[in-house]
């Protein structure tokens, strides 16, 4: 259900077409949230049929410009008060690294190498994003301080995720010597990561 709280809340910045919507979620949300054009524009179709939003305008080759309602405003600040937080993480990095000893020790050196420069990359990249955001470069609006705020999440993630894989090669050189090529060579079952379930507080 979040997609259609994230709809509602780019809404209430203003109106806008399933365009500007699909842009505009791509680039506040494209890492960490992403949403392709189908998904945005068969939600936007919901949110209207339960009087969420409404069509502000149309536009050239029949662009619909949307409008958030009031019971749409009502419905994403109960989202934001009432509904517990899923704290389910679905990360590929991490799904990947539990299967690491299938790999050769040098491929697993360079993909962690190369993760390492994409998260140090997209943190520093950030960084200036958020400079430019203290230094009054996009305003001083509340929409503007909420995306510094969500800014500063994404930076500390991504920083940590460079510490984590430059720590990751350096134990894998260690410890991941041997490619086991077949499964049997490895019949013990390991202890399972620890468990979370959304809204629980874990992660």
């Amino acid at each position: 259900m979040s997609l259609r709280h994230g709809l509602l809340g780019l809404l209430a910045e203003g109106p806008a077409s399933g365009y500007d919507l699909t842009r505009r979620f791509a680039e506040l949300l494209g890492q960490v949230w992403p949403a392709r054009h189908p998904q945005i524009y068969a939600e936007l179709g919901r949110l209207a049929e339960a009087g969420l939003i409404e069509v502000d305008s149309h536009g050239p080759r029949q662009r619909k410009a949307y409008r958030i309602t009031g019971a749409g405003l009502a419905e994403v600040r109960r989202w934001l008060t009432d509904d517990e937080v899923d704290h389910t993480l679905r990360m590929e990095p991490l799904l990947r690294s539990v299967f690491f000893w299938l790999m050769e020790p040098a491929d697993l050196a360079a993909h962690l190498e190369r993760e390492r420069q994409y998260y140090s990359g997209t943190a520093a990249a950030m960084r200036t994003y958020a400079g430019a955001k203290d230094r009054g470069e996009f305003g001083t609006s509340e929409q503007t301080r909420s995306l510094r705020i969500a800014a500063e999440a994404g930076i500390r993630l991504f920083e940590a995720l460079a510490e984590w894989a430059s720590w990751a090669e350096r134990y894998a050189a260690e410890h991941l010597t041997e490619h086991h090529s077949e499964t049997g060579h490895h019949s013990e079952h390991p202890p399972a990561l620890p468990e979370g379930r959304p809204g629980s507080g874990s992660a």
